[in-house]
């Protein structure tokens, strides 16, 4: 009976054990779905997981790699800063050629053009024809001693040259004028290497002394030499802070004295500080003083010997002169130029009158030559004077 318990027994246990690899065997051949939200266990997650990788990664490389030269089309759509703004026009925006003086004496040009349009409209050279070329020349501020000298000798030449027609005697007059106008118009600096060179700015009121020197001072520093301003117009209120404006605006350095002080010793400091800081030019502004006044003129000598004290070295002496003042622009230039030298004329405003014919004048009565002439307001109006240049402009 035992023995058949037994054998009972152990038969159960096999069926069991049977049964139980079965549903293992099932449940790894095909595993449930798993519950949403449920974990995955972790060979689950696995399996699926292998053929992922391998599916999208062939099918990248089979598209074009993208030019390394080329930009995308985003980029090249928008235009390049670079070439849209050149460093170099923000860098020099001033660059501009300078104005040329047919584009700017258009008022002195109307009115001597046309007398030269009347005279060459004749047949020949008449009486008429040498009133006509009087009245342009007297109109034009050039004076009556000189357009009588000028006429004078081109009558000779008239006859001795056999000049027939009206061209002829206007190419003549022409000559005549660039002869009468030629003279050295360089700026010099001083050649020891130890010596300060000093430009000395005069002038009366009103002419425009102080923007002359700003406007030469920005020509100095482009062409790279190092400027410092003396503010020696001691006497007038705001000079000294309007050049002071000039000089931080191009660039200079500034030297100013006490209102009122010794206009003397603001030019000497100017000097010495030029000379310590290793610059190449000293502007010196001076008092607007009328030429009638001798102990203003006296005071101008004393600045220029001050100016002159080691290792100060006076190149320069320039006389600014307003071009609409005509004749009276003569006397002025006679009277500084005794007083301290003068050694070339600024005219300013020429291109705001019909009297430019005050060049021929200064340089035909005085000897001395006309360096620079202002042809407008901006910094690139400032422009060596040419005589050729200028006489054509008036002949149009």
């Amino acid at each position: 009976m035992l023995t058949l318990i037994a054998v009972l027994i152990a038969l159960a246990v096999i069926v069991l054990i049977s049964a139980g690899y079965l549903v293992a065997s099932r449940r790894r051949a095909a595993p449930p779905p798993s519950a949403p939200g449920e974990a995955v266990p972790p060979r689950a997650r696995a399996a699926p997981s292998r053929p992922a990788p391998t599916r999208p990664a062939p099918a990248r490389p089979e598209r074009p790699p993208q030019p390394v030269t080329g930009a995308p089309p985003a980029v090249e759509e928008a235009p390049p800063a670079v070439e849209e703004v050149p460093a170099a026009v923000e860098e020099v925006p001033a660059a501009e050629a300078p104005p040329r003086f047919r584009d700017r004496l258009g008022r002195a040009r109307e009115l001597f053009s046309g007398y030269l349009t009347s005279v060459r409209s004749r047949d020949r050279i008449d009486e008429q024809a040498w009133e006509e070329l009087e009245e342009a020349l007297i109109l034009a501020d050039v004076g009556t001693d000189l357009t009588t000298r000028l006429l004078d000798d081109l009558r000779a030449r008239v006859k001795s040259d056999r000049i027939k027609d009206p061209d002829s005697l206007l190419d003549a007059l022409r000559t005549d004028l660039i002869e009468v106008l030629a003279g050295d118009t360089e700026l010099h600096f001083a050649g020891d290497d130890t010596a300060m060179t000093v430009w000395l700015m005069v002038g009366v009121n009103g002419v425009g002394k102080t923007t002359t020197i700003a406007k030469l001072a920005q020509r100095q520093i482009r062409t790279g030499h190092k400027v410092v301003m003396a503010a020696g117009d001691t006497f007038r209120a705001a000079a000294a802070d309007q050049l002071e404006m000039w000089a931080d605006k191009v660039g200079a350095s500034i030297i100013r004295g006490n209102e009122g002080g010794d206009p003397g010793a603001v030019v000497f400091d100017a000097v010495q500080h030029a000379a310590a800081r290793q610059a190449d030019l000293v502007l010196a502004d001076t008092a607007g003083r009328l030429h009638t006044k001798t102990n203003l003129m006296e005071e101008l000598k004393k600045v220029r010997r001050v100016a002159e004290r080691p290792p100060g070295v006076v190149t320069e002496v320039l006389l600014v002169i307003d071009a609409t003042t005509g004749q009276n622009g003569l006397i002025q230039a006679r009277q500084f130029a005794e007083a301290v030298g003068v050694t070339g004329v600024v005219i300013t405003k020429l291109d705001g009158t019909a009297k430019g014919g005050i060049a021929l004048a200064i340089r035909s009565e005085l000897g001395i030559p006309i360096k620079l002439v202002g042809l407008g307001e901006g910094a690139e109006d400032l422009v060596d004077f040419d005589a050729e240049e200028f006489v054509d402009a008036l002949f149009g």
